[in-house]
């Protein structure tokens, strides 16, 4: 097949390594305008040393991006990690139309941020979703879907590397060849079950102490490895990584303590009390600092977070 892929990022790469692998021809890659001093877009920095065209437009509904992508005589289109809006005139332009990946079981959590909200929300499953790119956020018909499990630790960053990113190449493969072949079966997403979330930004990802034990551990696995669930430590923010929960049984009695207080700080990790029980904190950012190991922050015992 002649192949198109537009996105960026790791996810972009993998699809275009993989496609390339099995002997398609990518004909080119749309990729978003790079940013001055930014380290290099993997997929575009693929791209050029295939030897691939790499096209950049602001605006997709333009002549000229219109232009080039008939040009091409693609047989299909990729979008893989797309942040630009996509106009049906671009996307319906290659023979098959184009294939779009989203990391949910569609028409649960569309929009940016479908990975994180599954795990704040504390859900047990969630899945992928290849679908044909509309107007609507998320909204395109359904080709496939896979489900994917929810660990009980699992953390966004966990959670796509080490299932959803490979399932979702696969899955783009899988469908492409469906497609290609006359074999898929397109099903309009059920409009009474969707739901939508924006991204998790400063306020989503503040964690509020007074919560369950459960709800704060699920919006800090929700927040790793970005955009970083964070609290107040002595008047500075500190953002919290690499999270494990405790019973509450863990430090003996619980009576007197008042959530958010840290009741232990070792350079392994230091653990906070919560309704529930404590969560224990391996890695953090203390203000404008890097991310670092809990012993390299200085992090006292006995200090209440949030206040």
């Amino acid at each position: 097949m002649r192949v198109v892929i537009v996105g960026q990022q790791a996810f972009g790469k993998a699809v275009l390594d993989a496609f390339a692998g099995r002997g398609d021809q990518v004909v080119a890659v749309f990729s978003p305008p790079e940013q001055p001093g930014a380290k290099a877009d993997p997929l575009r920095a693929a791209a050029v040393e295939r030897k691939i065209p790499v096209f950049t437009f602001k605006d997709y509904g333009a002549a000229e991006a219109l232009d080039t992508l008939r040009n091409l005589n693609a047989d299909i289109g990729l979008l893989a990690f797309v942040t630009q809006f996509l106009p049906q005139a671009f996307v319906n332009l290659p023979k098959h139309g184009m294939l779009l990946f989203h990391p949910s079981m569609l028409p649960l959590h569309r929009g940016p941020s479908a990975i994180s909200w599954a795990v704040i929300n504390g859900e047990k499953q969630t899945g992928l979703t290849i679908l044909r790119p509309s107007d609507g956020l998320d909204e395109g018909a359904i080709i496939l879907q896979r489900e994917v499990e929810i660990g009980p630790d699992d953390t966004v960053g966990t959670l796509y590397f080490d299932k959803i990113f490979h399932m979702g190449v696969a899955a783009m493969i899988e469908t492409a060849q469906m497609v290609a072949e006359g074999r898929a079966h397109e099903a309009p997403q059920d409009e009474s079950l969707a739901t939508y979330e924006g991204w998790v930004r400063e306020r989503e990802s503040q964690v509020n102490w007074s919560s369950s034990i459960d709800r704060i551990y699920d919006l800090i696995r929700g927040c790793d490895p970005a955009p970083g669930a964070w609290t107040k430590y002595r008047g500075q923010k500190l953002q919290l990584f690499d999270a494990r929960k405790r019973p509450a049984a863990t430090f003996g009695a619980v009576r007197g303590l008042k959530a958010g207080q840290i009741v232990a700080s070792t350079p392994e990790g230091f653990s906070v009390y919560a309704h529930g029980g404590f969560v224990e904190i391996k890695r953090c950012r203390l203000g404008d600092g890097k991310k670092v190991a809990v012993g390299e922050a200085g992090i006292e015992a006995g200090v209440i977070l949030g206040e």
